[in-house]
């Protein structure tokens, strides 16, 4: 910028050569300077003010814009949502393996409010309050008669309801249509389906997503529009399941326990036909899981996969079965069975005097600690350890209900000769029914490991090989003598050649140390077993039969007429028909004329 001399030369000179004062050049110079730069930063705030109102206009037309929008859409909670993603209702049925419904969709409404709407607030509230008894009509009254501009009342109502709050007359009381999860049969397979809850919500639809059992585990695929018109077939018999969780729950309450558990399962498969848990809840009307207390006194838990126990003497098959496969022993070995046996300051008992020696077979028949423990000696813990896990005893079972990776099993921490020697026959070691059910498979099924399911597999590729046939075939012998002459007689079910073997094993204090009076009992079968082609695994928490002078605990008087009962219910539902069990050939002698 070229800026003006206050005192230029030629104009001073010239006022000095004609008598003026050129102090009145620099004063009027001065002025106009001034006054130049006044009109320079008026001019530059009156762009400033036009900008800015410019960016005013804009931005009242945007929000204009924006309400005008909203004024015209549905009211709604506000919620995090991503950009462009839709609410989507529809999901998948679930059925049995014959087709039967086990979970679908039901159509129903919401009710909502927009209280600046109503006429009457207060006669409004005292009419929900009749329809909904469980609502608050003090907190509803302030709701009403506030600032608030949308609130829920109820996400699902029936459709008597929904006439009740239409014949209110309120134009403020709004409904939305909703797709709910329905269980038609109730409780039934309650731990199996989980349950379903709403996520992302509107007023006019809802997100049905899954909260547990195989709704959780599944819901990507339940939710898939692609796959919402084909059904998810499950293994469960809806039948089955019924006849067990009836026999279950009346031999729960007759033998006074705290809860109970059933497993049963195809051999060759792994199909799980049924999986019971009691107590059990309706998915209907899901209960919220429990904060405090033990969380197995929670309807919610499903002893089945998460019940983590030490059973008893239904390890013992395993043990007996590895040391034949390994060639240590045949059904005819004669163990020594003379006792206490000690090891590392600890005593090591039978429940009764057996004798100094019992073969393999009645090692098994009896249920005796000492001989599985010295087998066990001969095994070592390396070889066990690796039979074991073979058998899936060291990891949660691949089982497709999101609570089955929560069945971790329990091992020592220093897997040493007394280790070996307890988990021989059942304690030091804890896992699930659903464990030992798939470990009863292997034995059924020829020595072959299946891994158990809920998905309909009428044909699987044979698992990876745990035992000979030969050694499964001798362990299949030994579990039918045990029902059939030893401590599960009370497991014989006419027609049906029932084999397995009994566990009682006592509950552990929290302090440490066992209880005395509290046990889980629990029945692993096998049948028919000349030719098993289901295993059944029956657990009860804290039974105790009372039915004689002196209560008893052990599964031989618990579990075993509990499980015979549901093979004799279950048995012909599952086309298995009563047949007359072969008898052993007798040897034949050639002789000669």
């Amino acid at each position: 910028m070229i800026r003006t001399p206050l005192r230029p030369l030629a104009r001073i000179l010239k006022a000095r050569h004609q008598g003026e004062n050129p102090d009145a050049i620099e004063r009027e110079n001065i002025r106009l300077r001034h006054e130049e730069m006044r009109d320079r930063d008026r001019r530059r705030a009156e762009g400033r003010l036009l900008v800015m109102g410019a960016m005013f206009f804009c931005a009242f037309i945007v929000i204009g814009g924006r309400m005008a929008v909203l004024a015209q859409s549905e009211p709604a909670e506000p919620r995090a949502s991503a950009a462009g993603a839709s609410i989507l209702a529809q999901r998948a049925d679930i059925v049995d393996r014959k087709g039967r419904i086990l979970a679908t969709n039901f159509d129903t409404h919401s009710l909502y409010a927009q209280p600046q709407q109503m006429i009457e607030p207060e006669r409004a509230v005292r009419e929900l309050v009749k329809i909904f008894p469980d609502l608050d009509q003090d907190r509803l009254m302030r709701d009403f008669t506030g600032k608030r501009k949308f609130l829920w009342i109820k996400k699902k109502i029936s459709p008597e309801q929904r006439q009740a709050v239409h014949d209110i007359g309120e134009p403020g009381l709004l409904f939305g249509p909703r797709e709910m999860r329905l269980y038609p049969n109730g409780k039934l397979a309650a731990h199996v389906l989980g349950g379903a809850s709403f996520g992302r919500e509107g007023v006019h639809a809802a997100e049905v997503i899954g909260v547990a059992g195989i709704e959780r585990f599944y819901d990507d695929r339940l939710r898939d529009p692609a796959q919402g018109h084909e059904p998810l077939k499950l293994s469960i018999d809806l039948t089955i399941q019924s006849a067990i969780e009836q026999v279950l729950h009346g031999g729960m309450r007759l033998m006074n326990a705290k809860g109970a558990a059933a497993v049963l399962m195809d051999v060759h498969t792994g199909e799980v036909i049924s999986i019971a848990s009691l107590p059990d809840f309706d998915p209907n009307d899901r209960p919220r899981p429990a904060v405090s207390g033990d969380a197995s006194d929670s309807p919610l838990f499903n002893r089945a996969v998460q019940g983590v126990y030490e059973l008893g003497s239904t390890f013992k098959i395993f043990t007996v079965a590895q040391a034949m496969d390994l060639g240590l022993i045949n059904p005819e070995t004669m163990i020594d069975t003379k006792g206490p046996l000690r090891q590392d300051g600890f005593s090591i008992r039978d429940f009764r005097n057996y004798g100094s020696s019992l073969s393999a077979t009645t090692v098994i028949v009896k249920s005796s600690n000492l001989g599985t423990a010295r087998i066990a000696q001969m095994i070592g813990a390396s070889r066990q350890q690796d039979f074991l896990k073979s058998l899936g005893f060291f990891e949660p079972t691949p089982f497709e209900i999101i609570e089955a990776a929560g069945g971790k099993p329990l091992l020592p921490a220093r897997w040493n000769e007394l280790s070996t020697m307890t988990i021989s026959y059942g304690h030091g070691l804890s896992s699930s029914p659903l464990h030992l059910a798939a470990g009863y498979a292997a034995i059924a099924n020829g020595g072959t490991y299946v891994k158990p399911t809920l998905l309909h597999k009428p044909r699987v590729e044979p698992g990876p090989r745990v035992m000979s046939e030969k050694s499964a075939r001798a362990a299949r012998d030994m579990l039918r003598k045990v029902v059939s002459e030893g401590t599960a007689s009370m497991g014989e079910v006419p027609g049906y050649a029932v084999g397995g073997k009994t566990g009682t094993a006592d509950q552990p204090k929290p302090t440490g140390g066992d209880y005395d009076d509290k046990v889980i009992a629990t029945f692993a079968t096998i049948f028919p077993a000349h030719d098993p082609k289901y295993v059944l695994v029956v657990t009860l928490d804290e039974p105790v039969e009372t039915s004689g002078k002196e209560p008893r605990r052990t599964a031989g008087w618990t579990a075993v007429p509990v499980a015979a009962e549901i093979i004799g219910r279950v048995a012909p539902l599952l086309g298995l028909r009563p047949e007359i069990e072969p008898a052993p050939l007798a040897d034949i002698t050639l002789t000669s004329n």
